[in-house]
């Protein structure tokens, strides 16, 4: 007995002593240091011939930039075929983007930012061949396009559509009607880009003879202004279109430009007809593989029936060839593959959950090619040669991520990387290859070059192993997955606990969630930064939580879509039932229990503080959405419908209508210019909670927007969001 007693003596000295040899990770670690520096492929670029790659590098020794490629299996540069330091009248440039041929190579200077997706930016085309550098425009231009073959360049420039010739130098203007926040043509407004995840909205057809393209009457939307104090004596004001729910989106219509070939400076437009009551919202247009039949996706309002139209600019005749409907709403993506024989790949929840489908050239369902009680998460192409479609999908869970192919009649599925886990792959031009990008939570992100045809990893290209090394040395703890039955519904979660956790003891809890619809927090994956914060704080002795409520995704369509018109009422119910069930567990204190969250989840946090009063202790709401009135058309109407329609669902679901019920303690953060959840939403709800006399701590970010970050700013808002954790948690 005296043995045993002095073996369990030396064992727990032993592990006191592996504790304090490892380092605690600090905020000065996270925001400031770069301690854990993840490293990561930069964006490459396929060449056509599918055995070599381009990837942009900068030598900081010459201070030159280049674009070099390489080939996939051996990992050798192949060549240099551009490189800023042998390029007269080119210093430097930021991006690049090879032409059809891959002969010329588009390269950007001065990029400025619009906002989230958009850009203006001054613009080059290099000749690799004969070293020629032309420029395509003396003024800042916005999403330049090569045509198909080639010669041209469209570009959008102070809301109107231009045609760049390289060889001659010509540019033409295609619209004349442009007119800052009245007329675009061809580039989204700033809802589209938000919300339907675009910029470029106009396309070039296949034999380089007509441009489709979008065009936003948005003189009816109500415009918003921010204030941007910068360092002047006088602030500024920036004033755009936004659409907030229940007002009036822009007007769209599509027209197809034919460029006269004979080189006048003429051209033709045509108007598409469209059912104006379908196509409320066009988030999508396309050009077939027949050059003159362009492909035209409409929304109505409530986004519930989504059309597929084909256009023939030959004939002016519009057919439909398909309509895709859901009690909720339809989801847009980019999944659209025309097949050389005009069938197409197409993906729809129509069956409970997402899955491909292929359709004959007059949009009838030839195959559901893929089936069964997961998601399609991805879908990466399909090879006409072996006549197999790659995607990735939760099939292995719905924590994980697998890459799969299959033919496109469902036929001889293939695993090529399903390790348990994240798996994302890169496809070769031809399909030949695919670098996988894998992690897992105990693995940072690690890149494999793979063979498409079974998956086989052919070689390491990065692993991150000094980043593992390096956090290894830090006293960190594990993440556990688990599920937690509440509400009737079985709900993915993860647990952190400090590493010296002893079940004997009780300990506060830090719930972190962001519950928006169709996200999800609870993943198998190498966190970010904020992983890294969680670390820090079960290190201070808390337990932090993370659950994924009703609303979420990759659980199916049901699951995902019954927070339809009711957003924060179903998501509530689960975090505040979660938190009651973890307070039932002996090692937690059951009346210490906190939550945060960004964005959505901030609206989520105030909500579970205030109509959570008995269960929450505290909460940290960072930029949060406070009232679904303030927020856009097109996200908030996806959900919501309108609020004329569904008044009860915005307000009865709104912090602000819970405000009184506020016992906690209550942090408040949000950046002065945030264009997307505007700060009015925080200083509506700040006023309600004066009147209500309720006490809480706010703290505004000057110019900063959504992302509430630059410079210092991301070290004080951890340091002061941990801080506030420490003395009231």
């Amino acid at each position: 007995m005296r043995l045993h007693t002095f073996l369990i003596a030396l064992i727990l000295m032993a592990t006191s002593t592996v504790f304090a040899q490892k380092k605690s990770i600090t905020l000065d670690d996270i925001w400031k240091d770069n301690t854990f520096r993840t490293e990561r492929l930069q964006a490459l670029h396929s060449m056509s011939n599918g055995t070599e790659y381009a990837v942009q590098n900068f030598d900081r020794a010459t201070r030159s930039a280049t674009v070099d490629i390489y080939n996939y299996e051996s990992g050798a540069k192949v060549k240099t075929p551009v490189n800023s330091k042998e390029i007269d009248g080119l210093d430097y440039f930021i991006s690049y983007e090879f032409g059809p041929e891959e002969e010329q190579v588009l390269l950007s200077t001065r990029i400025q930012s619009i906002f989230r997706r958009s850009t203006l930016g001054e613009y080059y085309v290099y000749n690799t061949l004969s070293r020629k550098l032309t420029k395509v425009s003396d003024d800042l231009i916005q999403e330049p396009t090569f045509s198909p073959d080639g010669t041209k360049i469209a570009y959008g420039k102070n809301n109107n559509l231009y045609v760049f010739t390289i060889a001659t130098g010509r540019t033409d203007q295609i619209t004349y009607d442009g007119e800052k926040n009245s007329i675009i043509n061809g580039i989204t407004d700033w809802v589209y880009e938000e919300e339907f995840a675009f910029v470029r909205a106009f396309d070039w057809s296949a034999d380089s003879n007509k441009i489709a393209y979008i065009r936003f009457d948005e003189s009816k939307v109500p415009e918003f202004s921010m204030d941007v104090y910068g360092k002047e004596l006088y602030q500024k004001q920036q004033v755009f279109k936004y659409p907030k729910a229940g007002e009036a989106n822009a007007e769209v219509s599509v027209f197809v430009h034919t460029l006269d070939m004979k080189g006048s400076r003429r051209v033709q437009a045509t108007r598409v007809n469209l059912d104006i009551e379908n196509a409320y919202y066009i988030p999508r247009i396309k050009w077939s593989k027949n050059a003159s039949e362009l492909s035209i996706q409409t929304l109505n309002r409530h986004q519930d029936e989504l059309y597929l139209y084909m256009f023939d600019a030959d004939t002016y005749q519009t057919k439909l060839l398909l309509k895709d409907t859901d009690d909720a709403y339809v989801d847009v993506t980019d999944n659209l593959t025309f097949l050389e024989d005009n069938s197409f790949i197409w993906t729809s929840e129509k069956d409970g959950w997402n899955h491909i489908y292929h359709h004959n050239a007059d949009g009838s369902v030839s195959q559901q090619v893929t089936s069964g009680e997961w998601e399609v998460t991805s879908y990466y192409g399909y090879d006409q040669n072996t006549d197999r479609i790659f995607y990735q999908s939760s099939e292995n869970g719905s924590i994980n991520r697998g890459v799969y192919a299959i033919e496109l009649h469902g036929g001889k599925k293939q695993n090529l990387a399903v390790a348990s886990g994240s798996n994302s792959a890169d496809f070769s031009a031809d399909f030949t290859y695919f670098i996988n990008s894998f992690s897992d939570v105990n693995t940072p992100w690690k890149f494999t070059l793979n063979s498409a045809k079974n998956g086989k990893v052919i070689k390491t290209i990065k692993d991150n192993n000094a980043l593992k090394s390096t956090y290894e040395g830090f006293n960190t703890s594990q993440k556990e997955f688990f599920n937690l039955e509440v509400n009737g519904v079985s709900l993915n979660a993860y647990m952190i606990k400090p590493s010296d956790f002893d079940d004997a003891k009780e300990y506060p809890v830090f719930m972190t969630q962001y519950s928006g619809p169709g996200s999800q927090s609870v993943k198998n994956s190498w966190g970010g930064t904020n992983d890294y914060w969680f670390q820090m704080l079960a290190q201070e002795g808390y337990i932090v939580v993370c659950v994924d409520p009703r609303g979420t995704g990759l659980k199916g369509r049901d699951f995902k879509k019954v927070t339809q018109k009711e957003l924060g009422k179903y998501e509530v119910q689960d975090q505040i039932a979660a938190a009651q069930a973890l307070g039932k567990r002996a090692y937690i204190d059951a009346d210490r229990i906190g939550i945060w969250g960004w964005s959505y989840g901030g609206f989520m946090a105030s909500n579970c503080l205030f109509q959570g009063a008995d269960t929450f202790k505290m909460a940290i709401a960072v930029a949060p959405v406070t009232s679904w009135r303030f927020y856009d058309t097109i996200y908030t109407e996806r959900y919501m419908q309108t609020p004329q329609e569904n008044p009860s669902g915005y307000d009865k679901n709104s912090p602000m209508s819970h405000v009184e019920k506020l016992k906690g303690d209550f942090m408040l953060v949000h950046g002065s210019a945030d264009d997307n959840v505007h700060v009015q939403n925080t200083t509506r709800l700040v006023e309600a909670l004066v009147q209500a006399n309720k006490q809480f701590t706010y703290f505004n970010y000057p110019d900063k927007n959504h992302g509430i970050y630059g410079g210092n700013t991301r070290y004080h808002l951890y340091t002061m969001m941990t801080n506030f954790i420490k003395e009231k948690l």
